[in-house]
């Protein structure tokens, strides 16, 4: 039953939910043409019925082959599941016998259409009048003109090169790449020389589209470049009528085999003269001329894909996992978008890969895709081809370049079998490091038995929004050539054959990562898209493609620090350091006696010093390449706006949290202290979220201003005036003191409870004695006002819970039985506060932790889900994120934390896996096994949404109560809904920058809304849109909040009351919810069973009318009376009551 989920659900989640997806680049399964799925459904769902076996055939031992795949599961896999899910991906990419009939027979086509190329007469490289004017040459002809003579003519063979042929073709872009050999007498072997060659294979490439533009048997044509290459070309051709979108087929042109020297193109060489280029005198020879590698490569490229394909199929031959192995690196590859676009790790280089470990002997031919995947992982993880390279070639010739001649023109090499070509010419190093990251970061959590390696390793797609802590991008990439200008860069410009980008692009990698340092573990950068434009139109220019963008991976502890501490004064690398910063770069003393360059970056609050990388970002590309900073669009802390509070110096509650905090541990270390109890403290806790940095909007320091109040006689309390808004709401945060145990303590629940009141009062005289705090006693708790905080100590006898649990039965029998008050007293005496001091351990490990679940939070609130998902529960599945990060590193901003919990509420399965949070690594693999076991056997009695923790392991005591099925769904479908449009703003520079839309719920779906006068709201600062005008709440901004002086009203929230009676009276009729962070709306939702008949009975009348039908008299409830009770339970407090829907009539 699990394999079959899998396949089900997973395919879908295969691919990154992309905007600028193609349509052949559907998710799997998911969106191809109708009428080919049915065609498939009907050739590969057959109905299966149960096998009869003869009683032999069901006793008979396993043959030899049955007993190695039994090994091998045993041996390999950390379970047999693990090998039933690879299996089934594999199947699910692999191509269909029928899909391959229609390729197949589309190829056949096209080839027999391309033979018949008419010939056309001899004109110059530069008319290109035999051209109708439809049709336009797939190349930017920049110069102008260029030497040589060309005709079309019919190709001298047509073959089939790359993945297909050689069966490592997979869904769900299916690409069937076709070579087109140009006739020896269309070219000339000067054709290497400034883009001679690259434009008379563009100009093929035309007369081939003009003559198949006339047929009938192709659907679309377009032109693309292979991988962006803008010097090699491409046609792309679908077949027509409904299989336009199942796979397409490439057309690449091609020289014949050995047509040129493969010395011509030595990385060394020149074949682009810088007087052609420039188009000015120049007085260098050819051996002064700048090396042309990028150039030569492209070109060199063409000459050897058959050479490649009989090498591929001679290996793959000998190795019977050769395509399945692949077909993983793929998938494995496409998760992490490294697999298309300028300078990517593509499916050919995954197979030349595979290829080098098998010719190489660093794996065996008789391996499992299984182990061929494992391997390649473990090799690029550990070996850096930035600094040693590898080479395919076993015995090159003597004009071959040295690995060291490769190293010295490319970041990245890997040489070809033929020992001319690096393979990787185009990969910048932070494109290799990226690569070899992931696998590092896959090899780390593929052996932990406790993470679903499949899923994170082949089944999650990681966008670099989702992956990378901050991300940036170069919008007017036009800008590019004036950083080309700024850093001298015009023989490499030429090599790239005036491609801006990509010439500008490693040496502003080179200069950010200087720049960067310490702070960053990995710089990575999104790789352009291979351009696609109609075979009408215009070569599209450099600038015309989506914006550059980067994705930084940080160091939490160094990434924010302010100071960029240089060499001292007289050493010499100080004017290296100058260099570099420029004007920000100043002499300074330190504490220490050293004098020393530095840098100091603005940023008071943390929320301001994590920017600090904005800062070094956009001062670096002003400063050395000529990019304004109105071009860069960061996108670090953009989601970190609706937790902001403060208007001098905003902050995101870090600074306001250990406030808290401090003052609690003051007040910890003076409840130790203090003598005059009857028993000793044994143990002071926080048990409230402000103390472990979670708090949405932390409690901040108060001074009252004593005006906006009336006296209280007795108790000299502050009570709000009448006629006055709502007063500042006062967050009590909650400490647990716990007392000694001793034989003096009762035995009877009401006597401890008495106890407990009398140590409240005790502890209250004693603070206002040695410290004078203001404190006020309660039966239950004691309130204590210091620094403009108020907590809320709370007396704890261990034993208590047990002696409400147990009773004395009819025959005078001690009875031992768990219930509810004795768990709410547990929860509130041992869990919360042991939970607390976790997670404030968590944040000290995590700077950015608390930051993550005030924004999770937030959103909840925002979207109505407050009382179902409850602060403790988000608070774990935050920490899940940090403590289980896999296949990522845990969240290094507040922003790509929110978006992962985002993610996990969207994709997790709730309704087959608990969700392990392991909590100070305190539970092993043995204790995973068993929660799961736990789990499957009682599912259908445990909550929807169920959290393990190592003190919890199968009940899950913070979902217990919410949410329910319904609500789980719905905050599972919000989830999605936010993620898709926050991260498509975030990386869309287009869209309207407000990322507050995912913070405002669709009311849409409620029956009624409650209007609240905002007057009467104490948070309404906290809104998502706080209002324009707000209310004095009776606080003064100036002056240093003291111990001492009134107590004011504690806990005073109209609306939570309000709430709370609205739900004690219309329970059972309604469901109420409301954003506890200065939502100004109540919404209701009825209850579907509330509008069916009742039997009329005299006790159950309340807010009900009685309808009599003959002899029967049925109650309904009176909905136009609940209206009416809204309003007057709310007098005062409610604006309007709206009923949105008629569901009650009918």
């Amino acid at each position: 039953m699990k394999k079959k989920q899998t396949v089900a659900e997973d395919p879908e989640e295969m691919i990154p939910s992309d905007s600028s997806q193609k349509e052949d680049e559907a998710p799997i399964k998911a969106k191809r043409s109708k009428p080919e799925e049915e065609e498939e459904e009907k050739e590969e769902d057959v109905v299966f019925h149960p096998v009869k076996l003869s009683r032999s055939d069901l006793y008979r031992p396993p043959s030899a082959e049955e007993l190695n795949q039994l090994k091998e599961a045993e041996s390999l896999f950390h379970c047999s599941l693990l090998k039933m899910q690879m299996e089934e991906l594999l199947k699910e990419v692999a191509l269909s016998e029928r899909r391959k009939q229609r390729i197949d027979s589309f190829i056949l086509t096209v080839t027999e259409l391309l033979q018949a190329v008419p010939e056309s007469p001899e004109v110059e490289v530069s008319d290109l009048s035999w051209l109708s004017g439809a049709v336009k040459v797939p190349f930017l002809l920049v110069p102008k003109a260029t030497k040589g003579k060309f005709h079309m003519a019919p190709p001298a063979s047509v073959d089939l090169i790359g993945s297909y042929p050689l069966g490592t073709c997979t869904k769900p872009r299916i690409m069937v790449d076709l070579a087109v050999t140009i006739p020896a007498d269309v070219l000339h072997p000067k054709d290497v020389v400034n883009q001679r060659y690259p434009r008379k294979r563009a100009l093929y490439l035309a007369g081939m589209a003009e003559y198949l533009a006339s047929s009938s048997d192709i659907g679309t044509m377009r032109y693309s470049c292979l991988h962006g290459n803008r010097l090699r070309p491409v046609l792309l051709l679908t077949p027509p009528g409904k299989d336009s979108s199942s796979f397409t087929v490439c057309v690449h042109v091609c020289p014949p085999p050995g047509f040129f020297k493969p010395n011509r193109f030595h990385p060394q060489r020149n074949n682009i003269r810088t007087e052609w280029y420039t188009g000015l005198q120049s007085s260098l020879s050819e051996s002064g001329e700048p090396p042309t590698p990028h150039y030569n490569s492209s070109v060199l490229g063409d000459l050897l894909p058959r050479a490649h394909l009989q090498f591929l199929s001679a290996v793959s031959s000998q190795c019977s996992a050769f395509a399945d192995g692949v077909a993983l690196l793929k998938v494995w590859l496409r998760q992490r978008e490294l697999d298309q676009g300028t300078g990517c790790f593509s499916g050919f280089l995954a197979s030349m890969l595979l290829a080098y470990l098998l010719t190489t002997h660093r794996i065996s031919n008789t391996m499992t895709a299984y182990q061929l995947l494992r391997n390649s992982l473990n090799f690029l993880a550990s070996t850096d081809l930035t600094v040693n390279a590898i080479t395919l070639a076993r015995d090159p010739d003597s004009t071959a370049p040295s690995l060291a001649e490769f190293h010295s023109a490319f970041q990245v090499v890997f040489v070809d079998p033929s020992g001319h070509l690096n393979m990787c010419a185009d990969m910048t190093a932070c494109t290799y490091k990226q690569l070899q990251h992931e696998a590092s970061v896959s090899m780390q959590f593929w052996d932990n038995p406790t993470v679903d390696g499949f899923h994170s390793l082949l089944m999650t797609p990681k966008p670099m929004i989702r992956t990378s802590d901050h991300v940036f991008q170069l919008c007017e990439l036009v800008k590019l050539q004036s950083s080309c200008k700024k850093l001298n860069l015009l023989s490499e410009l030429m090599d790239h054959s005036g491609n801006y980008v990509h010439t500008a692009l490693p040496f502003i990698l080179s200069l950010l990562q200087r720049g960067l340092g310490q702070r960053i573990h990995l710089l990575t950068h999104s790789l352009s898209p291979a351009p696609e434009w109609s075979v009408e139109s215009d070569a599209p220019k450099h600038k015309a493609q989506p914006p550059l963008s980067f994705g930084l991976l940080l160091r939490p502890e160094l990434a924010a620090s302010a100071l960029e501490r240089g060499p001292p004064a007289d050493s010499p690398k100080a004017a290296e350091f100058r260099q570099l910063w420029g004007s920000r770069s100043e002499l300074r003393r330190f504490q220490d006696g050293a004098i020393t360059e530095a840098v100091l970056w603005d940023g008071e609050s943390m929320c301001q010093k994590q920017l600090v990388p904005k800062q070094i970002i956009t001062h670096l590309l002003q400063l050395h390449a000529d990019v304004p900073e109105s071009c860069v669009r960061y996108v670090g802390a953009m989601v970190d706006d609706v937790i902001k509070t403060g208007s001098e110096v905003p902050s995101t509650g870090e600074e306001e949290s250990l406030l808290v905090v401090q003052s609690y541990d003051d007040l910890s270390r003076k409840l130790w202290r203090l003598e005059g109890l009857p028993l000793s403290i044994t143990a002071v806790q926080g048990a409230h979220p402000a103390l472990r940095y979670t708090q949405v909007f932390p409690p901040v320091p108060l001074k009252l201003d004593y005006s906006f109040f009336d006296r209280e006689k007795t108790s000299r309390s502050l009570v709000p005036k009448e006629n006055k808004p709502c007063p500042a709401y006062i967050t009590p945060i909650t400490v647990i003191c716990h007392m000694e145990g001793s034989g003096k303590w009762p035995h009877d629940r009401l006597a401890i409870r008495h106890i407990r009141a009398a140590f409240n009062i005790r502890l209250g005289e004693l603070l206002k004695k040695h410290h004078n705090y203001t404190c006020r006693s309660c039966p239950t708790h004691l309130d204590v006002w210091k620094d403009g905080l108020v907590f809320r100590i709370q007396v704890a006898y261990h034993r208590e819970p047990q002696v409400l649990r147990e009773s004395v039965n009819a025959e005078g029998l001690l009875v031992v039985r768990d219930n509810e008050e004795a768990q709410a007293l547990e929860m509130e005496t041992i869990h919360k506060p042991l939970l607390t001091s976790t997670l404030h351990g968590l944040q000290q490990q995590h700077p950015c932790f608390g930051a993550v679940c005030r924004l999770a939070k937030r959103w909840l609130g925002a979207q109505l889900f407050s009382d179902d998902i409850t602060e403790d529960t988000a608070d774990l599945l935050v920490a899940s994120l940090f403590l289980q990060p896999a296949p990522f590193t845990p969240p290094g901003s507040p922003q790509v934390g929110f978006l992962r919990f985002l993610h996990l509420l969207s994709s997790f399965d709730w309704r087959n896996n608990p969700l392990v949070v392991n909590l100070n690594n305190q539970l092993t693999a043995a204790d995973y096994t068993e929660i799961k076991n736990d789990f499957m056997a009682s599912r259908e009695s445990l909550p929807v949404m169920f959290i393990a923790t190592p003190k919890d392991k199968t009940l899950s005591m913070w979902t217990k109560r919410a949410p329910s099925v319904q609500m789980l769904q719905r905050v599972v479908m919000l989830a999605a809904e936010s993620l898709k449009v926050l991260e498509h703003q975030l990386m869309d520079g287009s869209q309207i920058q407000d990322v507050r839309v995912v913070m405002r719920p669709p009311l849409d779906a409620y029956d009624v809304l409650i209007h609240l006068y905002p007057k009467q709201v104490p948070l309404l600062s906290q809104a998502v849109d706080p209002p324009a005008v707000t209310f004095s709440r009776g606080v003064m901004t100036s002056g240093v909040a003291l111990s001492g002086g009134v107590m004011p009203v504690i806990d005073y929230n109209p609306v939570s009351l309000y709430l709370a009676e609205l739900q004690e009276a219309f329970g059972d009729l309604a469901l109420f919810f409301c954003d506890p962070y200065g939502g100004t709306v109540i919404a209701v939702l009825w209850k579907p069973k509330a509008f069916i008949p009742v039997p009329f009975k005299t006790s159950q009348v309340s807010a009900r009318r009685v309808e009599v039908t003959g002899e029967e008299a049925n109650t309904f409830p009176n909905v136009e009376a609940i209206l009416e009770d809204f309003r007057v339970m709310g007098k005062d407090m409610v604006k309007s009551v709206e009923a949105r829907t008629e569901k009650w009539s009918f």
